[in-house]
Order: C-alpha cells, then structure tokens, then sequence
C-alpha cells in the first residue's frame, strides 16, 4: 500500500495546536482503508502527547473520528465541545515540543518516596501511594460516575442497569472536573516524577471504572490478568495508575497483580515453546495477589506486570479512576508483540 501525503505536524487550522491535522488526517486514512495502521507507530508517543494537551482520552477520540468520520473543522468542533476549550499554557508547551525547542528536565527533588518505598518498588514492581487523593474528591469523581451512569451509589437495584458508555467494568467518562482534578493531584504527579526521574510529563486523560458484585446474572466480565505493553523483549521502563475512590477490600473486586514479575518476565517469556504466546498462558499460576486499599490510595505499577480487575463477591462496588504520566518519547517498543 503507498503511503499518501500526510498533513505536515505544523499545519495548523482554527486552534493553533500543531500535529492536531496530521493526526486527524492519519485517523482518516486508516478508517477508510489507505494507511495501515501501524504506517506512522513511530509517532505513537506524539499522538498520545496530543491528546494529553488537548484533555481527550484515546479511545473516546478514535470512536469518534470513526464513528462520524469528521471533517477537520468538525474535528476541532468536537474537540472544542468536549473540552470546554484548550489550556493555552499546555498548547504552548506542546507546540514548542513540536517545533524542536523540547524541555527535558531531571528529578530532583525526591521527598515523597523513602528508601523502603523505592526498595518495596524493586522487588514487587508496584507501589501503593497512600491518601494521595482527599476523600472529598474522591466523592465528587463517584458522584459524576454515579450521574453519568444514572445509578444510585446506595441502591442495588441500580447497579446492573445497562448504559451506552459501560463497557463492562470501564465507565467510558473522560472530561468531568471532578477527574480532571484528581489528575493534578500532588502526590500523583510527584510520585510519577519520581520513579522516572523526569518532570517533563503529561498527564492522560482516562477513564473511570465501576466494578458492582458480581451475581448469577451478571458474572464478572474482566479485564482479567494482562499487559498493555508489547512483550518485544526488553521491556523498557514503564508505569501505570489506578486510583481506588472508595475502600476497596481484596474480595471487592481489587486490582491484581503479579508482584516482582518485572524481574522474572525476560526468563519467563524464553522459557516457553518457540510457538508460545505469552497472552494466552495461565497467567495466574504466576501468583496474583490482589490489593486491599482505601479510597484515595493510588496503586502504581511497571507495566510488565501481569495485571487486572477481579471478581467482586462483596456486597459494595468497586469504584476506580484510571490516571498516568508519561514523557513524550515512547516507553514501549515499537513492535507489538
């Protein structure tokens, strides 16, 4: 397949925001077939940059370029409409990325996390980030997930109702102040910039997560163990987030992981058959265990560890905002393994 000509990254249109076209322009050609879709992988990290900038998540942006397979006018609309408008400062910064005139800068103050912080990190590969988050704002975030999904916090009856933007346990809410505010949370940021030792960072916009008990009508649908990284080995360096906005006990439905599998995976993956594929094996024979915490603690993880929801045989649900840093070069490989 020939690859068409792609918008320059400095073309701009009514928002002065740099790569925006060519993005739209590349999601255009791969929904009607002419790009391949891994034709621009190299610019994975930019494209996700963008959207950090912009205050949109990825997969509520893809669903709408093609779904509605916009113009770009009505692309920078949507954006407009969905945002409530851009942040000129976080324009700026990323326009200058663009141009070549970069930032980088180092961690150096390193006062939220303790040596037996960084040692529980090393060996376990995850962290738990304790009152990271008032309980006041964590409220607020159940309460625009309750709105949104039109359900009742307290009442059962309301829980299992089905909702367009319910994708099993993904509440698929983005753009609400009371998640916009979590992610600017102090600690949340500070603790990112500490384990990668870097300030240049940008915040994603992500959703949130409702995990109701599970019963004989509604089984729990996952995600089960998994990774959201390539297994192309080496695996670099690379952290994912979950904030629990109510206590969450370990039968609640609690997040779950493989603790110190960072440091096994590379001997693990050559261990299997030629023809193996890591996915699909019995991840859980690797030894998840499931984290109990209370609302406002932040879970972060590397993300070569296996990792997933589990199913809730409490009698409360499990409500959970989904938040990470990154710098604007890419923290995987780019082959997809």
């Amino acid at each position: 397949m020939l690859t068409p000509t792609i918008a320059l990254s400095t073309e701009t249109g009514k928002l002065p925001v740099m790569h925006l076209k060519r993005f739209w322009n590349k999601a255009i050609l791969t929904r009607e077939g002419k790009l391949n879709g891994d034709a621009f992988i190299g610019e994975w990290a930019t494209d996700t940059t963008l959207l950090a900038a912009l205050g949109l998540g990825l997969e509520q942006t893809m669903q709408y370029v093609f779904h509605a397979a916009p113009t770009f006018e009505q692309f920078e609309n949507w954006i407009l409409e969905v945002t409530g408008g851009t942040d000129a400062g976080k324009i700026a910064r990323f326009n200058q990325l663009i141009s070549g005139d970069g930032e980088g800068s180092q961690c150096r103050d390193n006062d939220l996390l303790t040596k037996e912080d960084w040692d529980f990190f090393n060996k376990n590969g995850y962290i738990v980030i304790r009152n990271a988050v008032t309980p006041e704002h964590c409220d607020l975030a159940i309460e625009a997930i309750c709105n949104f999904l039109e359900i009742d916090r307290y009442d059962p009856l309301t829980w299992y109702k089905p909702h367009p933007e319910r994708k099993g346990i993904m509440v698929q809410l983005f753009n609400h102040p009371a998640l916009e505010q979590n992610r600017h949370t102090y600690k949340i940021k500070k603790a990112f910039e500490e384990l990668l030792n870097r300030t240049d960072l940008w915040v994603n916009t992500d959703r949130a997560g409702f995990n109701p008990p599970q019963t004989e009508s509604h089984p729990f649908q996952g995600p089960r163990l998994h990774w959201d990284v390539s297994l192309q080995l080496p695996i670099p360096f690379g952290l994912q987030g979950i904030l629990y906005l109510a206590d969450t006990a370990e039968n609640q439905g609690a997040f779950t992981l493989v603790p110190g599998y960072q440091n096994k995976i590379d001997n693990w993956i050559n261990s299997l058959p030629a023809n193996a594929n890591p996915r699909t094996e019995n991840l859980y024979a690797l030894g998840p265990k499931s984290i109990a915490a209370n609302a406002g603690d932040f879970i972060m993880w590397h993300h070569a560890l296996p990792h997933g929801s589990s199913p809730n045989t409490a009698t409360v649900p499990r409500f959970v905002q989904y938040i990470n840093y990154l710098p604007l070069e890419p923290v995987e490989n780019g082959v997809w393994k």
